[in-house]
């Protein structure tokens, strides 16, 4: 019966002395216990299955027992070995699985079921990543809408915020507004949002910021600096300021205009006023002995101050002596002659340009204006508009647009008998 069995030995760990017992007879000697004890399966075609019994120490199990053991421990093993040895990035994608007694790779995705074992490889799998239903529509989402990380920045923020209302000129209550209020938290919500005080005090610090800069680039500019200032009334508020802007080429031959001043000027606004606030000016930023030119409109006020100009620095300070320090503005000069020659035809822009502001006057006028056009098919491309007497292109184009309606001014008389400046044939072709 030995002979034609198969001998299993598994190390136990509790090394014991083994006794060797028979059915039948007396205990045997007692064997000497080894490090390891050891286990014994013995099986064979010729024992039947009942037979289960101790003999020396050693177990007897059927053959059933033993394959069903076999297959336990194969997968056991089997799982252990795939686990050591599963370092390929597919595995990612897949889980391990015995269904129905078949060791399975399935889709963590799709849950498609693959081959799965020792010699099966990972081919097909890597296969399978590539056509996964799931796993493309995963990759065309992430192609569509990539996902990126991205940390609030508030003080970042804050300063664009004040560098648009700058730039664009937008009231500071806007900060308090519900609508923008509503569309910064929609677009980030963490974004902690300031009162009108807090972007002053914001926009404050930002001008601060840039007038040392701008001073730097002053102090290191090794070329003469040019300067233009004009006097500007503000109609809300009756107020006049006076505007200093500078102009300097630096040392890669870049033309740079900066505003070194902008000022409320109390009344009178005459020559000794402007010349304290013009030398004040070029006092604060240190540019005295950089100063080449003053550009100036034509004003009497202005021929007065610069003499007075000269004598609060030394004239070794400008070129020449300052002979040159006065320099006209050809822009005012051009307006001049051009004014000068549409004097001649005055009378008729005169009766054009008051027939501009009787229709543009009030909303009521340009709606009735514009129902005339639409009563002769004339399109309203471009809107009414008054001419500036120191601008005077302004002129050309109040009487180019004006030109276009021509026949709806004359129908607009018949319409309004308050209408008494229309423009006759002649002002129309002098025009």
């Amino acid at each position: 019966m030995f002979l034609s069995s198969s001998v299993y030995c598994l190390p136990l760990t509790n090394p014991e002395p083994l006794h060797s017992t028979s059915p039948t007879g007396p205990p045997a000697a007692s064997l000497t216990a080894s490090p390891f004890q050891f286990r014994f399966f013995f099986f064979s075609g010729y024992m039947s299955g009942q037979m289960n019994s101790s003999f020396g120490g050693a177990e007897f199990v059927t053959s059933e027992e033993v394959e069903s053991s076999d297959r336990i421990d194969e997968t056991q093993s089997g799982e252990t070995t795939n686990k050591k040895k599963r370092r390929s990035p597919t595995w990612d994608y897949f889980t391990l699985q015995t269904i129905d007694n078949v060791l399975k790779a399935v889709c963590n995705h799709c849950g498609r079921h693959m081959a799965a074992g020792k010699n099966k490889g990972t081919k097909h799998l890597n296969l399978h990543v590539d056509r996964c239903p799931v796993l493309k529509e995963q990759r065309a989402n992430a192609i569509a809408s990539p996902v990126v990380t991205y940390n609030l920045d508030q003080e970042l923020g804050r300063k664009k915020l004040a560098h648009m209302i700058i730039l664009h000129e937008y009231p500071l209550s806007m900060v308090e507004h519900s609508g923008f209020i509503d569309f910064a938290n929609t677009i980030s919500p963490m974004f902690q949002l300031m009162s009108r005080n807090t972007i002053r005090s914001d926009i404050m610090k930002i001008h601060k910021l840039e007038k040392e800069k701008c001073g730097e680039i002053l102090k290191k500019n090794k070329s003469r600096i040019a300067l233009t200032t004009d006097m500007w009334t503000a109609n809300h508020q009756k107020r006049g300021y006076m505007a200093v802007t500078a102009h300097f080429i630096d040392d890669a031959w870049t033309l740079h205009s900066r505003i070194i001043s902008f000022k409320y000027e109390p009344c009178p606004h005459d020559a000794s006023a402007l010349t304290e606030a013009l030398s004040s000016s070029m006092s604060e930023w240190s540019i005295e002995d950089k100063v080449s030119t003053v550009t100036l409109d034509n004003a009497s006020t202005n021929d007065a101050m610069i003499p007075l100009l000269k004598q609060k620095f030394d004239p070794s300070c400008f070129i020449l002596n300052g002979e040159l320090l006065h320099m006209r503005w050809c822009a005012h000069i051009l307006n001049f002659i051009v004014r000068g020659g549409l004097s001649v035809i005055g009378d008729s822009i005169d009766k054009i340009r008051d027939s501009v502001a009787y229709w543009s006057g009030t909303p009521k006028q340009y709606e009735k204006f514009e129902e005339n056009a639409r009563h002769l098919g004339v399109t309203c491309t471009k809107k009414l508009s008054l001419d500036c007497i120191t601008r005077w292109n302004s002129t050309y184009l109040m009487i180019k647009t004006a030109l276009l309606y021509k026949a709806v001014f004359e129908r607009a008389k018949l319409c309004d008998p308050k209408y008494k400046c229309l423009p006759s044939e002649d002002d129309w072709i002098r025009a």
